[in-house]
């Protein structure tokens, strides 16, 4: 008989919990689990998937009672090396099970599981008429709301609404004892999390701290309803000074609920990524997204008669979606932006991809490979609007340095623009080099697109110079004193604040995980 006193395998202990068909020990889904886009991390020791945040608040009380790390993760999208381990034998808690949604319409809240994608959620609100204010990132399709707010998102609603975090009223999480915590009206018992203000806000201590103090459960979120009416313009700049100052000049003017643009670089890269195929799938979304048939035709007919011309040469480019509740707010706040534009010198040209991303604003993420399987990886900065030039042109001169070497190591890049609410200017290097893919990269990529890419060996020696050159860019912002999202381990927190601040977040962190189990490392705490 085995000895009942016989010390109980982890594994065994989370099986109890989540049952053993969500408790994965294999080498393949731990080695598949501890990469990210950007990097592969030290292999965690197991991968859990909890069900409940009371399964969850188990699985963590466990992992903290055998001392054991924990590692929340969402989708896996992350490129800053968000929740991959600096040492083996983490407990990786897989939080995507964790997919319930509660719409409650009548008070205008939503609350979701931290595993349900922006995607799901979008959809499960479109009958209702109803959506977040923010709602959600470009990899949505993917993407988790606990992922994203552990670590902050952009684009979808943040023209107007700001990102992620700005639409959540409360939260619950579970700290590194396995403790539930819930935040802002929802902290009393019984009270409903419909508000986020009510005391000191704690919900905002837990949004952007990238798993570093809690693993999401659950979140609120407000809702909005759906706008009626959308209007879409695209524009082109033969300068990137004017391209930057006109979006800038928009963004105050706080007319555009996403508000993006490309290099020419960035914009040549895409083109050749897309296919006849694609084009042809986006156009039936067009069609079928508008207000009637006989409009869907027409935008439809304008899109196929624009085709791609009007991003082939080298200009610069922004692209804008204006919403309203009635036609006329939608009119006006193109007008306005056609006159900022015209003042900084741009031209109108087809409105070909702002009104493609809102049929299709969840599309699947063959981006993670460049048009030819290369490796893929942004790196990002915040920076004031009135920074926008001033910093871009900065991280222009500081790749200009890097060009010959980019050039013999077949490495290239591109800038993506965007902006968050009135007050943020994001800049986004894109970076591509010819350099083996992950296995997580296999299982993200559809594989009628896999099968066309090529694979390519390992380049360390490539990868080596775009992580010099991304910790150039981070330098470069930093001067600017910008802000990142995804902080995760590679962007500077803890050393860049001040001693008051650090002492502050220190003890936040003793007291809420004083072993320090809770995603050690990330944003460079203990």
């Amino acid at each position: 008989m085995p000895d009942a006193g016989a010390a109980r395998s982890p594994a065994s202990i989370f099986a109890a919990i989540v049952g053993a068909d969500h408790v994965a020990d294999d080498p393949r889904t731990r080695a598949l689990m501890s990469e990210d886009i950007w990097t592969r991390g030290a292999l965690c020791g197991l991968v859990v998937a909890p069900a409940t945040i009371e399964e969850l608040s188990r699985c963590v009380a466990a992992a903290a009672a055998a001392r054991m790390p924990v590692l929340p993760r969402g989708a896996g999208m992350s490129y800053t090396a968000g929740y991959v381990a600096d040492t083996p034998g983490a407990v990786l808690i897989d939080t995507r099970r964790l997919a319930h949604i509660d719409i409650d319409a009548a008070n205008m809240i939503v609350t979701v599981g931290a595993g349900v994608t922006w995607a799901a959620l979008h959809a499960a609100l479109k009958p209702h008429g109803l959506r977040t204010p923010f709602w959600g990132p470009l990899s949505g399709i993917s993407s988790t709301i606990g992922g994203g707010l552990s670590q902050n998102n952009a684009f979808f609603g943040a023209g107007s609404h700001g990102a992620g975090p700005d639409s959540v009223v409360s939260l619950r999480v579970v700290t590194a004892d396995g403790a539930i915590v819930s935040t802002g009206a929802a902290a009393k018992p019984g009270a409903p999390g419909f508000f986020r203000h009510d005391g000191p806000d704690l919900t905002g201590l837990f949004l952007g701290d990238c798993g570093a103090l809690g693993v999401k459960g659950e979140a609120s979120l407000r809702l909005i309803r759906v706008p009626a009416h959308e209007g879409w313009a695209s524009f082109s700049f033969a300068d990137r000074d004017a391209c930057a100052g006109a979006m800038a000049e928009i963004a105050r003017a706080g007319v555009a609920s996403e508000l993006f643009g490309f290099d020419p670089e960035l914009a040549r890269l895409r083109m050749k990524r897309a296919s006849l195929l694609a084009d042809a799938a986006t156009l039936a979304k067009v069609v079928t997204a508008q207000k009637s048939l006989l409009g869907g035709v027409k935008e439809g007919a304008r899109m196929a008669l624009a085709g791609r011309a009007f991003l082939d040469g080298a200009d610069y480019s922004i692209h804008a979606v204006v919403e309203g509740r009635v036609r006329a707010a939608v009119e006006a706040g193109l007008a306005e932006m056609r006159a900022i534009v015209s003042r900084f010198g741009g031209a109108e040209v087809e409105n070909t991809i702002p009104k493609a991303i809102r049929a299709q604003p969840f599309t699947p993420l063959n981006n993670v490979l460049g048009p030819a399987g290369e490796r893929w990886a942004p790196v990002h900065g915040i920076v004031r609007m009135d920074d926008a030039v001033a910093a871009w042109s900065a991280l222009e001169a500081c790749f200009a340095a890097f060009k010959p070497r980019f050039k013999g190591m077949g490495v290239a890049h591109g800038y993506l623009i965007t902006t968050l609410s009135t007050n943020g200017f994001l800049i986004e290097p894109v970076f591509y080099w010819p350099e083996e893919r992950f296995a997580l990269h296999d299982e993200t990529v559809e594989p009628h697109v896999l099968k066309k890419f090529e694979r390519f060996a390992p380049n360390e020696a490539a990868t080596a110079l775009v992580r010099e050159a991304r910790a150039a860019v981070v330098d470069v912002f930093t001067r600017f004193g910008a802000a990142h999202f995804q902080i995760g381990r590679t962007y500077p927190f803890a050393h860049t604040r001040p001693p008051e601040t650090l002492a502050l977040l220190t003890a936040l962190k003793r007291a809420l995980d004083p072993h320090n189990i809770m995603n050690p490392g990330a944003l460079g705490l203990l």
